[in-house]
């Protein structure tokens, strides 16, 4: 068995798949994985879509968060396909993936043409010189256009290419999510008929190139991602650049400078079938392998035969651009719903993480642990997983990474792109002045309209959920760093003040009827409180305490009937996590728990805040 799995390195060919959110690309791999009969017609997965989103946030959300591949064996070549995140919160994990590729599918919505994420892969990957095929796809939506798409997508090729070679491309068309793939543009009627995904996979072959690497050189290959097994230890997973895998094998791990971090021998050697790692005896170069048995949490670094040590270059990642600072809970309720809870635990989880995905950076001070990221989003989704996994811990207020460049402290600037129904446009922009956005285009078409701008990264805090609630969740927003600007201190956003316990206890309906009429809630009846947690947002600038625990006084006095109709209380607002970080300010907590997100002042009591205020107008 382990022998038949064994292939030959001209018969491999390594493909990654990049496209924004949502224009099919993990669809497109359903197709492939379904149509090369990797599945039995009774598996769960031919009924699956997005087969290889597998995490619970991946599913939840609807998007690609971790880059995965996955392999079909078709016409006596194997296809490794590397499946990347479309979010530009998640381009760490492009970068650091596309060099085990010698090509890319470049799939492009055919009602939305090339986004800003687009851009940014492919820039990526022709400088990598990764061979590109094009794929036009949801070419049956309503507004559709495909060849404005495919016109866009050569004025792209036009601003990125490296070389001259790089403007001609093969191109298809495609009804992803219906397993159709078409060599032109097919009529209506044409898109009506039973055809599959093949002709993509025909042209994988012949199109892109196989590896290059020599059979008989001493190993060499790159780390590009580790995963860890509870019983195997730690997989080391990457593609063979030169020589060939063997069990027993020694090597050394070095960086790339050269430096020796590490040596050992492989333990075993796995290679993708399907989506399942299944052990072989050696693997040949251009092969994408998972080896254990040497320990190392250092993606980037190579594997060598010590015979010959020569690093690859390391893998460039951008810089990030938004960093959260994460402590350990010091509210009243620690230790009541978390299961992991102290500084140890919480550094450790955060190691783990820096250890798997480079895009993260892990810095500690001041009682906690600074994690700088590319986004709020990939923050946010760090935050829900560890809650997810028992951990209980408080986040400080989001802040903006400046850079030094020439001695200048320079700030991120982003290209926006907010689609909308017409109905929305004045509100949205309104939305961008305030936000001091610089508008550059408006394009109109079908009843929906694209506003195109330049933003600030510290001006997009909160626009998602500003947006989202115009609009009534009919706008798609998307947005990627464009350059770095010189930095000039931005005014906060105005947010009303907030309603503060004064009290630790139950909350009752009661104090809750008086309490709704001075703002917004985020508390209902019967729920636990302490002093200095934010139960609401108040109608007015200023804090004000509040008593959410207070009861009825006792009296022989019986409540009048119009009493008890009073004391019905309005809809609260649930906080959520992305809301709950943009609201934060400086002097305020997000407590997270497994069962609970609670934001607090920073300091709980009245008397501590006074006198904080005093000692800071004292340096002022």
């Amino acid at each position: 068995m382990m022998r038949e799995l064994i292939v030959p390195t001209e018969k491999i060919r390594n493909i990654a798949i990049i496209a924004h959110v949502d224009h099919g690309k993990t669809t497109l791999v359903d197709a492939f994985l379904k149509q090369n009969n990797l599945f039995r017609d009774t598996q769960k997965e031919m009924s699956q879509d997005r087969i290889l989103d597998t995490g619970e946030l991946e599913k939840e959300k609807g998007i690609t968060i971790k880059a995965k591949n996955a392999s079909i064996r078709y016409k006596g070549y194997k296809i490794n396909i590397i499946d990347t995140p479309g979010h530009s919160d998640f381009s760490g994990e492009v970068e650091r993936t596309l060099n085990m590729a010698a090509g890319c599918l470049l799939l492009i919505d055919a009602q939305e043409g090339p986004m800003p994420q687009t851009k940014f892969v492919l820039k990526r990957a022709l400088h990598l010189g990764l061979k590109p095929i094009v794929v036009i796809n949801k070419i049956d939506k309503q507004f559709a256009d495909p060849e404005k798409a495919l016109s866009k997508v050569s004025d792209l090729f036009l601003e990125l290419a490296t070389n001259e070679d790089q403007l001609e491309f093969p191109t298809f068309f495609a009804i992803a999510r219906e397993g159709k793939v078409f060599d032109s543009l097919p009529s209506p009627e044409e898109t009506k008929m039973e055809t599959d995904a093949t002709s993509i996979l025909d042209k994988i072959i012949k199109y892109v190139p196989a590896h290059t690497g020599q059979s008989e050189a001493p190993f060499r290959m790159q780390i590009t991602s580790i995963e860890h097994d509870d019983h195997l230890g730690t997989y080391l997973i990457g593609k063979v650049d030169r020589g060939i895998a063997r069990n027993s094998m020694s090597l050394v791990l070095v960086n790339h400078k050269g430096e020796k971090l590490n040596s050992g021998k492989i333990s075993s050697i796995h290679t993708r079938e399907g989506l399942d790692f299944l052990e072989v005896a050696e693997a040949n170069p251009g092969e994408i392998v998972a080896i254990t048995g040497i320990n190392s949490t250092e993606i980037g670094a190579t594997l060598c035969d010590p015979s010959k040590i020569e690093p690859l270059v390391d893998i460039e990642i951008s810089d990030p651009s938004v960093k959260m600072k994460f402590e350990p809970n010091t509210s009243p309720f620690l230790g009541k719903e978390g299961k992991f809870v102290n500084y140890k635990q919480i550094q450790q989880r955060l190691q783990k993480e820096a250890d798997n995905n480079r895009s993260l950076k892990i810095e500690e001070g001041d009682g906690g642990y600074y994690v700088s990221g590319r986004g709020e989003l990939q923050l946010s989704i760090l935050i829900e997983t560890m809650r997810r996994e028992g951990f209980e811990f408080q986040i400080r207020k989001p802040e903006i990474i400046l850079k030094d460049i020439d001695g200048k402290k320079m700030q991120p600037i982003e290209e926006l792109i907010i689609d909308t129904p017409e109905e929305y446009q004045s509100g949205i922009t309104k939305i961008l002045l305030e936000r001091k956005a610089e508008i550059k285009s408006v394009d109109a078409s079908n009843g929906n309209v694209r506003i195109t701008s330049n933003i600030l990264t510290y001006n997009l805090f909160g626009l998602n959920n500003q947006v989202v609630s115009l609009t009534k969740n009919q706008a798609i927003i998307n947005s990627f760093i464009s350059d770095y600007v010189p930095y000039i201190a931005q005014e906060n956003f105005h947010r009303n003040g907030v309603l503060i316990s004064m009290a630790q206890g139950k909350t009752l309906g009661y104090s809750l009827n008086t309490i709704q009429e001075r703002g917004e809630l985020f508390v209902g009846s019967s729920e636990d409180v302490y002093e200095g947690m934010i139960i609401g947002i108040n109608k007015f600038d200023q804090d004000m305490e509040v008593n959410p625990t207070k009861g009825r006084q006792k009296s022989a006095v019986r409540m009048k009937h119009d009493e008890i109709t009073q004391t019905m209380l309005k809809p609260i607002k649930r906080l959520t996590l992305e809301f709950a970080l943009v609201f934060l300010e400086k002097d305020e907590i997000l407590e997270v728990t497994p069962k609970n997100l609670r934001l607090r002042k920073e300091f709980l009591t009245k008397n501590q805040r006074d006198k904080h205020r005093r000692e800071m107008l004292k340096v002022a």
